[in-house]
């Protein structure tokens, strides 16, 4: 059986004391720090903790109108309240410095009730000593393959982007792949000193299939004999610039040519280190570490086609500190893949692969919490994302000597799932543009955010006047973002796919990081307020429509509130220009709501103000009069100028005092109000709350439409559903609208029929110039 731990760098510095570590940056939140585990390899040491950590959240609450009523009073009032989240931190770090980062814990830990360190990987035993001494914690050892497989089901259940394919030379080098909502069976191939392949059934079950004793302890022995170089990483650099064609035989060499009958190409390895039998002359180090490289990952790769054929399996994901993150490994590795199984198979490898074991073993030590209970996300702003995989950087700032790298989890309040109305929602996708693949794209929008940072600080101070410290918070802000803006132009793959999405998240982290949750809560009150005084006016005009006049009326109406998405200038200046405002197109497409109504409609709503309450409002209180329930899905959380469901309660109960039709659909649970678990201006079909799919479910929606750009345009353009469904936005953004062929201010109006309930095909309008 393969050894499955990692080799210890006999090379590794004596531990440097100099070090100086930034608290803030890296031990993070160690005041409150519990239940602590750590997984210590041949050279680098991870150390995972869970933290509670307090910060500011934006609560409304209604006013009480019934008493005195005038129009001047606000809707309801804001304040600034202290909320507790959980989150898990993971760092990593070389085993050179693990006496002063254990100095450093032990100096900063307090009040803390943690009597056990839950420990696993194979220099666990050879620490052990110093971490009881030093944290005065008792080192409680954990099965290696257990922690590893719960930390790979962990990170694929909770990270949407963790896996990728590795593609050299590519615009991008990551390919990242949509994690399968059901991410069982799976086969990994973990590649230590040797080599584990261990299939994967679920949570619990899992079985060591088979494995090998030629590994990465191979690769790492035979070449220091072959070339004198120690260091891991440093063999690898050595492979990354060798020949091997010079060291090993190819078919050609012996049949001057491809071996057709055959079907090898010329070009195929035929016996590795072949000429060094017959060639009288002395081989370069780079060309032999390059051949025992193609050498030990064929072996591997052939081994893992037939364990994946064997066990009829598809989802094949490579781990281990031969992998970690090296260029040249993981393209071998792919190669070889593709090679044996002729395309069928991908060879996958995992963003936070070094961080399973420690995740793992957390896991056990906090499984009385149940961890698994419960969603998680990626806390951008404290975590480091992928490193640059380029082999020209030298191979200690590959391996960020000196450095630390950082992934946070945060514990999310809602429960994340499907939405069980999706087609298919392993093919799902929700982002429209990679920007990690489109360097065009990219730099556009990274230029966008970056314009856009002073307006945002601006913003962020002006809604906390009376704290006076908001200023110097706000500049804090602007500085991590930048920096973060300036990772991804070099790094767009650090945190999975990069998107707009992606971007607009990272700043709401950023913004959540110096307690900043809601810097458009002023904003949103006020246009809500003034929206408010407008409602009667409009339904009244709009009873007073004939039936199509109205439905044209209510899409213009619906479209046009959503223009009005906070910092979109020239658009009332359209308005006025072109009353027609390219709603043509739109109101053709009307007819498909001329039929017999559906029975629930699921609708997520964007911005406050105009578009919810003249927008959205009078359009679900016609599909209320149609006899079509109505279920609005706002944002858990703030972002940007969009509704929150607190917000929304509020502004729904002061409607339906307005309103009979509101009212009684209220009333009779014809209208209900529901959290999207979202806390992003876009949306994510595939992680949304649990008792939003529950309520889909049980209404038997028919209908879902998804309103404005970041829902519908920067997300879910391609989306299909397996119902009916609306999307619909205005372009307000002139380089978005001509990359999909329109002008500014164009309306998007795509009503979808699920190809298996009508004959033709789907009846859309990408985009219609204004």
């Amino acid at each position: 059986m393969a050894a499955e731990s990692e080799r210890v760098d006999r090379s590794s510095h004596s531990m440097d004391k100099s070090i100086t570590l930034p608290p803030n940056e890296i031990f993070r939140n160690l005041e409150n720090a519990k239940r602590f585990a750590i997984d210590i390899g041949g050279s680098l040491t991870k150390l995972a903790y869970y933290s509670t950590v307090q910060h500011k959240v934006a609560k409304v609450r209604s006013f009480d109108h019934t008493a005195k009523d005038t129009e001047d009073d606000p809707l309801y009032e804001i304040s600034m309240q202290e909320e507790i989240l959980a989150r898990l931190h993971f760092i990593k770090f070389e085993n050179a410095y693990i006496e002063t980062c254990l100095d450093f814990i032990k100096d900063h830990l307090v009040n803390t009730d943690t009597k056990v360190i839950k420990a696993t990987g194979g220099g666990a035993h050879k620490f052990k000593d110093l971490i009881e001494k030093k944290l005065k914690l008792r080192v409680d050892k954990e099965d290696e393959m257990t922690c590893l497989i719960k930390g790979c089901n962990f990170v694929l259940r909770n990270i949407p982007h963790e896996a990728f394919v590795y593609v050299k030379h590519a615009d991008s080098e990551f390919r990242f792949q949509n994690t399968h909502p059901d991410i069982f069976p799976y086969l990994l191939i973990n590649i230590g000193s040797g080599v584990s392949i261990i299939k994967v059934e679920s949570e619990d079950t899992f079985e060591r299939v088979g494995g090998s004793s030629i590994g990465g302890g191979t690769f790492w022995g035979l070449g220091a004999l072959l070339t004198k170089t120690k260091r891991f990483d440093e063999l690898l650099q050595l492979a990354s610039k060798g020949q091997h064609t010079s060291v090993d035989m190819l078919v050609k060499d012996i049949y001057g040519g491809s071996y057709v009958s055959l079907g090898l190409t010329g070009d195929l390895i035929a016996s590795s280190f072949g000429k060094s039998a017959t060639a009288d002359k002395e081989f370069s180090k780079e060309d032999m570490a390059k051949s025992l490289l193609h050498m030990i990952s064929n072996d591997i790769g052939q081994l893992a086609c037939l364990y994946a054929r064997l066990h009829n399996l598809t989802r094949v994901y490579f781990g281990g500190f031969f992998i970690r993150g090296h260029p040249v490994t993981m393209h071998t590795i792919t190669y070889s893949i593709n090679f044996f199984t002729k395309g069928e198979v991908q060879a996958l490898f995992l963003r936070h692969e070094g961080y399973l074991g420690t995740i793992g073993a957390f896991l056990k030590g906090a499984e009385e919490d149940n961890p698994n209970q419960y969603s998680w996300g990626e806390n951008y702003a404290g975590s480091s994302g992928l490193m640059s995989t380029s082999p020209d950087l030298n191979p200690m700032q590959r391996a960020r000597s000196g450095t630390f790298d950082m992934l946070e989890m945060d514990r999310l309040e809602r429960q994340l799932v499907n939405l069980p109305l999706l087609q298919d929602p392993s093919s799902y996708i929700p982002d429209t543009v990679d920007l990690s693949e489109d360097a065009l794209a990219r730099e556009y929008w990274l230029y966008c955010f970056e314009e856009a940072l002073d307006g945002v600080v601006k913003r962020a101070v002006a809604s906390q006047p009376d704290l006076p410290e908001a200023a110097e918070r706000a500049e804090k802000f602007r500085h991590k973002y930048l920096h973060k803006l300036q990772t991804l132009r070099h790094q767009p793959f650090a945190y999975g796919s990069l998107t707009v999405r992606s971007l607009l998240d990272t700043r709401e982290h950023c913004l959540n990081e110096f307690n900043f949750p809601d810097p458009y809560s002023k904003i949103k009150q006020r246009e809500n307020d003034m929206a408010l005084k407008y409602f009667q006016k409009a339904v009244k005009s709009l009873e007073e429509l004939s039936w199509e006049q109205r439905q044209f009326a209510l899409v213009r109406g619906l479209l046009a509130g959503n223009v009005f998405d906070w910092g979109a200038k020239a658009v009332s200046d359209v308005l006025e220009s072109d009353p027609e405002f390219g709603f043509e197109q739109a109101k053709r497409q009307l007819e498909g709501m001329k039929g017999p109504p559906h029975k629930c409609a699921l609708f997520f709503v964007d911005n406050s103000g105009i578009d919810i309450i003249l927008g959205v409002f009078p359009f679900v209180r016609e599909l209320l009069c149609r006899g079509t329930e109505v279920v609005l899905a706002s944002n858990s959380s703030p972002a940007l100028n969009d509704v929150t469901n607190n917000e929304l309660q509020i502004l729904t109960e002061r409607i339906a005092a307005m309103d009979p039709v509101i009212q009684s659909a209220v009333k009779e649970d014809r209208l209900t109000l529901v959290q999207s678990g979202s806390s992003s201006p876009c949306l994510d079909l595939s992680r949304l709350d649990k008792v939003l799919a529950g309520v889909v479910r049980e209404r038997h929606t028919d209908l879902v439409i998804i309103e404005g750009m970041g829902r519908a345009i920067h997300t879910n353009y391609y989306a299909l559903l397996s119902c009916e469904s609306l999307k619909m936005a205005v372009i307000k953004n002139s380089w978005l609208a001509d990359r999909l062929g329109g002008k500014l201010f164009s309306v998007v109006f795509k009503y979808e029929v699920p190809l298996d309930k009508k004959n033709t095909t789907l009846d859309h309008v990408p985009v219609t110039p204004s």
